[in-house]
């Protein structure tokens, strides 16, 4: 790093560096003082969310006498995800405060606001947060740990060189990534398109019928919590436990287990069945997954259990298409019902051979689709590691036009 390199603190390096003052049980209106929380800041942007935008009266923003955010100003959330996030704030055309989780930094005239933006997305920068990060259950940076942190701060000239040669490089990787993106996004539609077709188009032999018909419904259950274990003969599976890395198409394992010999065998859900939530906002999530061991799954979770005319495998692929959403109820808090799959009808072979054929010609090209799926996952996180290095080079002063 040169010599003309310093390290400051950020308090020491703006002018302002103060907390917002708005807090949930204070007054909000429809307009007004618009109100920035922590929600709205992304790492290295601004998340505007004008859905969830929310307002205090003019008299309350006055009896508060709190630090006005302005456009240019950079806001710090001192909560997760992660802490220490930054953001400029833009030019809304209205009046704004922000929350006491956030910071406000407006910076001095020797330092640059996209100088630090660009910082706070570099690795370093978050080790130094994490250093000044406590509590447990909710961690959090305070005011004073933060404005310790210290960041390198080269003569303004370097940081304008330095900025432009990011913003550069940056925009490039950005451009590979959106290429990369819709890449991958075309990869998921060619197999869910070649599925859709087959389905549109039945040729003879083929009948609909409603699911129910075809399948049985059944619904979760509860167990005592002392028949909860750390390890059993039987998964005892939770919506969140669909997200465990083991379980993103198949139900292989479980944060809770049971004893078979502790519960009602009639309380197992026969492998080959699909289970998905049917409570609340889970629902738009849209998961589905196969049960391939001996499962149990609480009541926010339903099965569908394929009947003797349905191939299980083939059904797997045909419900990828259904969207859960369509049959829940309109209520605060959504739910699906046994009734809820009343009019769903569901096309098939009547042979169980030819049934066993599409999904043979169907796992071979999901096949396919998962390898290219990998391959761009993987350029998606090597441009994100050129990022990083970037980053590091920049802050290292080692970075020059010939290697950017």
């Amino acid at each position: 790093m040169s010599t003309e390199w310093r390290m400051k603190r950020l308090i020491d390096i703006c002018d302002v560096f103060a907390d917002g003052d708005w807090i949930e049980k204070k007054d909000q209106s429809k307009e007004g003082v618009r109100l920035i929380q922590t929600g709205n800041i992304g790492k290295g942007c601004f998340l505007d969310k004008k859905e969830k935008t929310r307002y205090i009266t003019d008299g309350t923003f006055i009896g508060l006498r709190c630090t006005e955010v302005l456009p240019g100003d950079c806001l710090v959330s001192r909560l997760p995800d992660p802490v220490g996030r930054a953001s400029i704030i833009p030019n809304s055309g209205q009046k704004m405060i922000t929350a006491v989780d956030c910071t406000i930094m407006r910076f001095k005239k020797d330092v640059l606001l996209k100088w630090f933006i660009y910082y706070s997305l570099s690795p370093k920068y978050q080790s130094k947060i994490n250093s000044g990060i406590t509590g447990a259950t909710r961690q959090r940076i305070s005011r004073s740990n933060l404005g310790n942190v210290e960041i390198p701060v080269p003569p303004k000239e370097e940081q304008k060189r330095l900025v432009n040669l990011l913003d550069e490089v940056f925009e490039k990787i950005d451009k590979a990534k959106e290429n990369v993106e819709k890449n991958l996004q075309n990869v998921r539609e060619l197999f869910e398109s070649y599925l859709q077709d087959i389905l549109a188009n039945p040729g003879d032999g083929w009948e609909e019928k409603r699911v129910k018909e075809v399948c049985e419904l059944k619904s979760g259950t509860t167990i005592s919590k002392s028949l909860e274990r750390n390890e059993g003969d039987v998964l005892y599976v939770k919506v969140g436990d669909m997200n465990l890395s083991e379980n993103l198409v198949e139900i292989n394992t479980s944060s809770r287990f049971v004893k078979s010999n502790e519960i009602k065998m009639s309380q197992i859900i026969p492998e080959g069945s699909i289970i998905f939530p049917k409570r609340g906002g889970a629902i738009a999530t849209n998961k589905k997954r196969k049960i391939v061991k001996p499962t149990i799954v609480d009541l926010n979770t339903m099965a569908i259990i394929p009947g003797k005319k349905i191939d299980k495998d083939y059904f797997f692929h045909w419900f990828q298409l259904f969207d859960l959403k369509d049959i829940s109820n309109g209520a605060n808090i959504p739910q699906i019902n046994n009734y809820s799959f009343d009019e769903v009808y569901i096309p098939y072979p009547v042979s169980l051979n030819e049934q066993a054929i599409m999904v043979k010609k169907l796992d071979a090209l999901l096949l396919e689709t998962e390898m290219l799926e990998a391959v761009y996952q993987k350029k998606l996180v090597d441009l994100e590691e050129l990022k990083k290095s970037i980053l590091q080079k920049a802050f290292e002063d080692k970075l020059t036009g010939a290697q950017a």
